[in-house]
């Protein structure tokens, strides 16, 4: 057999169509094989070129635009941070640092045993930023009117006085103050309706917070606990902090304090707590503390605000005073005031009028007679007078205050039954002539304190009205001695009863007993001055006598019997000068003595200011006052009765 396959058979299939020469040529060795021929495709029709500019030219304009707008900001850069550099500084630290006053807190006034008469509380000035108000920021044109509506009633104003202070005349303002120290309860009242409007705003976009420009700056509210007891003596503060009256005026600066500074960095409103701060402390005023006795001063005010009420009187006061230190224990008005609401305060009981009001004394003063007249030697307690019913003297017919036959008494007996002409005779007898008798007269006037300073030093204190003796009219010279024709306060009135009481020696009244600094330390107040107005035997020969104006039957002051104790006293029943008219109408009604009589402690004055109801005599309606509070001070003070028996010196005596 052959190796050789046999021929395969070719089946004729369909004719190929002739290739071209080329494609029919062997290929020879390493050619590359021959592509298959494929469909002729359609080619596109070729795209459009767009030919660009030379960007060139407008590269250079953006760079010269750029250039020129660094240029523009270096130039600026260089002109606030070299040439304007220190107004820039200065502006921006005006604007990032306010700065806000610290208010010292002001320091108590205090009764003698450290109860508080005046202190001080937290507070708020509500204020405002009146262009937070405008129709720019509220979209509205009367949000001035709508906040006001809704502060008004808080605050307890007129609301057309609101919406003058939220549209002031000065659009660029910044700041008006709204209310000053307010309670912090209306604060919250404040801030409670601030934030209820701001939480409606975010949900209804037709509501405005109309008080979202309302501020509060912490401060303090001058507190009085006990209301109207005290007020003359304490005053009040007014809008700017400072004393307005009485001791808060006298010693403002010590109770005031220093106010601090605090300067920080802010922004929006806020602290910055990481900007720093420099902050000057506040210094804390001192505390006062003052003669007063809280439990006596209501007792004395109680009695003089019934009796001025039962008498229809325009007014009354009482002094209690410590008769060996000059020390003032009570001093009571009526009618007087609550200084923790000074809108409902008549202005005529604003004040102190036991200090301000200067009036003639009456018989009160014929004390200051008999004490020159036994200090003279020119007549004893025993001396006979005889009183007749009427007595010419000078351009005047004299008479007492009731009608009488002729009277013999014993120069006590005059002071006891307390006759002007008896008065007149005696004090006649201190010179040879009248003109020398008024000289006389008028030194020991001075030397108890009349016409001159008490030394209190109290805001608006009167020094009466004492004309020199060469000035004193032809009748002055016979009203004087009886109280009529001069003038003094109740404060110098019983200043003068003091001064017999204390032996003769005038202290001068004193008000404050010291003061409590930050450091807690006391400082006592500076000694009263004092001097010798008249001997101790002539003090204690006229406490005798005045003893005979409340014990004897025929004096006039018997309804300032105190069971138990003695008691030395005078009355006074004197024509008043309206201060309105300046003429002569109705009666100023007085009563002044101490107790124990013997050995003592406390003088207590009360007067009464034109009396209409009921009886005018100051025995009548100023005794019983004398008696409730002379009575209350000594049972306060644990004053014993000393159980010594009265002198009992004569009233009259047989022609």
């Amino acid at each position: 057999m052959s190796d050789r396959e046999p021929p395969r058979r070719r089946v004729p299939g369909p004719a190929r169509p002739a290739r071209p020469a080329s494609a029919q040529r062997r290929p020879g060795p390493g050619a590359r094989p021959a592509r298959r021929p494929t469909a002729p495709a359609l080619r596109p029709a070729p795209a459009r070129v767009i030919r660009l500019g030379s960007p060139r030219p407008r590269l250079r304009m953006v760079g010269l635009a750029l250039a020129l707008v660094l240029l523009a900001f270096v130039v600026r850069l260089l002109q606030v941070q070299a040439v304007d550099a220190s107004t820039y500084a200065a502006k921006a630290e005006q604007n990032r640092y306010i700065g806000r006053v610290l208010a010292a807190e002001r320091g108590e006034i205090t009764d003698r045993g450290g109860i508080a008469f005046a202190t001080s509380e937290d507070a708020y000035d509500i204020t405002a930023d009146p262009t937070m108000f405008n129709r720019k920021q509220l979209k509205v044109d009367d949000g001035p009117e709508q906040a006001a509506a809704l502060l008004a009633p808080i605050l307890g104003q007129e609301q057309p006085a609101l919406v003058k202070k939220l549209r002031p005349e000065d659009p660029a303002a910044r700041y008006t103050m709204l209310a000053g120290r307010q309670t912090p309860q209306v604060w919250k009242q404040i801030k409670d309706l601030k934030s209820a409007l701001a939480t409606k705003a975010r949900s209804d976009k037709s509501t405005v917070n109309v008080l979202a420009g309302v501020l509060a700056v912490p401060s303090t509210k001058r507190v009085y606990p006990n209301g109207e007891l005290a007020a003359g003596i304490l005053g009040w503060v007014n809008a700017d902090g400072k004393g307005g009256g009485a001791v808060e005026q006298q010693l403002n600066t010590t109770l005031a304090g220093q106010d601090g500074k605090i300067r920080y960095a802010q922004s929006g409103g806020r602290q910055v707590p990481t900007a720093g701060s420099t902050e000057t402390p506040a210094v804390p005023g001192s505390d006062v503390e003052l003669t007063i006795d809280r439990d006596i001063q209501w007792a004395a005010q109680n009695a003089i605000t019934e009796q001025v009420k039962e008498s229809a009187a325009d007014r009354g006061y009482v002094i209690v005073q410590d008769t060996r230190t000059g020390e003032i224990l009570a001093m009571a008005n009526s009618p007087g005031f609550d200084p923790n609401d000074l809108s409902k305060a008549s202005a005529a009981d604003l004040g102190n009028p036991a200090v301000q009001d200067a009036y003639e004394p009456g018989s009160t003063a014929k004390v200051m007679s008999m004490a020159a007249v036994l200090e003279e030697n020119a007549a004893t307690p025993l001396t006979h007078v005889t009183v007749p019913n009427r007595l010419h003297r000078g351009d005047r017919l004299f008479q007492d205050d009731i009608d009488h036959a002729t009277w013999y008494l014993t120069l006590n007996g005059v002071l006891a039954k307390s006759s002007n002409i008896g008065t007149i005779l005696a004090t006649g007898q201190l010179g040879k002539t009248q003109t020398e008798a008024n000289r006389v007269l008028y030194s020991y006037l001075r030397k108890f304190g009349i016409g001159g300073s008490t030394g209190l030093g109290f805001p608006g204190e009167t020094r009466g009205i004492l004309a020199a003796p060469a000035a004193w009219s032809t009748s002055q010279q016979y009203t004087i001695p009886f109280g009529q024709g001069m003038s003094l306060s109740a404060l110098q009135a019983a200043s003068v009863y003091s001064t017999i009481a204390n032996g003769g020696v005038r202290v001068a009244p004193t008000l404050v007993r010291g003061t409590k600094g930050p450091d807690g330390r006391f400082t006592p107040a500076e000694a009263p001055a004092q001097s010798r107005v008249v001997s101790q035997k002539t003090a204690k020969t006229l406490a005798h006598m005045l003893e005979s104006v409340v014990d004897d039957e025929e004096g006039t002051g018997a309804k300032a019997r105190i069971p138990g104790y003695r008691v030395a006293g005078k009355t006074g029943t004197a024509n008043r000068v309206d201060p309105a008219t300046g003429t002569y109408k109705g009666y100023t009604s007085s009563f002044a003595g101490f107790a124990p009589a013997d050995s003592p402690r406390v003088t207590v004055y009360c007067a009464i200011q034109n009396a209409t109801k009921g009886s005018y005599f100051g025995g009548q309606i100023c005794g019983p006052v004398f008696k409730q509070v002379m009575e209350f001070a000594l049972k306060t003070l644990q004053v014993p009765p000393t159980g010594a028996k009265a002198a009992n010196l004569p009233v009259s005596f047989t022609p």
